[in-house]
């Protein structure tokens, strides 16, 4: 039986968002509870605290996509996604601007920089770093592609944080969040132009697609294990 043609760019990108979509965590009952202004002070730093982990390991996981990657021109676009992440200095990056949220909501540095991880977050965020490194460079590429709906959750966010939640949270902490809305639709562009460059086979679509809901998972796995903690057994 011959292998069924690649989708063209246009239908990719359609299934892409479709089957993305369904999964995203935006969805999550933990999400929300927190855009729907029902989390207390607590849960919102269990969550502020936890979610940390996961955000150092994305540089660690775009470290992977490099080390599997055999092609220079892709390397050079991708190292700038480690960057945004550790910054040039130890005054910027992602992981810096969580921890300057984090202190907007009257958390320490220290407490989160501290903090004993839900067992739940650390193995689904790990499962991610190792899915990387076991799989080739574009479907560790692909794994970035929830992104995609990552302005929109934001404005969520951000509109959740002020209106609800204004009592201990200073609003120049969402500094982070608007700085990201940005760079998460510039890094989801990037990662596209290469995954539509390099998936020229339907078999490699679909190991895009893969990859993409994978992610979705563990990010799903990762409320879930906040939710669980923080929520139901309050």
């Amino acid at each position: 039986m011959p292998n069924k043609k690649p989708l063209s760019k246009s239908k990719f990108l359609a299934l892409i968002k479709t089957e993305a979509n369904k999964r995203y965590p935006d969805k999550h009952p933990f999400n929300t509870l927190l855009y729907d202004g029902k989390l207390n002070k607590s849960q919102i730093h269990g969550w502020i605290s936890n979610w940390f982990y996961y955000q150092t390991i994305i540089p660690l996981k775009d470290g992977a996509v490099l080390s599997n990657c055999a092609l220079s021109d892709v390397r050079r676009i991708w190292i700038s996604r480690i960057l945004e992440y550790d910054g040039y200095s130890e005054t910027e990056g992602a992981l810096e601007g969580w921890l300057k949220f984090a202190e907007s909501t009257g958390l320490s540095r220290k407490d989160v920089l501290n903090f004993t991880y839900i067992p739940g977050v650390k193995i689904a965020a790990d499962s991610l770093l190792t899915y990387v490194k076991n799989h080739s460079w574009l479907e560790g590429i692909s794994t970035s592609l929830s992104q995609i709906f990552l302005p929109a959750a934001i404005d969520k966010r951000i509109n959740a944080l002020s209106t609800y939640y204004g009592d201990f949270v200073d609003p120049r902490g969402l500094d982070y969040f608007l700085a990201l809305t940005a760079q998460a639709r510039k890094d989801s562009q990037i990662a596209l132009n290469i995954i539509m460059k390099y998936s020229d086979s339907y078999e490699m679509q679909l190991q895009a697609l893969d990859s993409i809901l994978f992610t979705e998972d563990v990010l799903w796995s990762m409320l879930d294990s906040i939710y669980s903690v923080y929520v139901v057994d309050k």
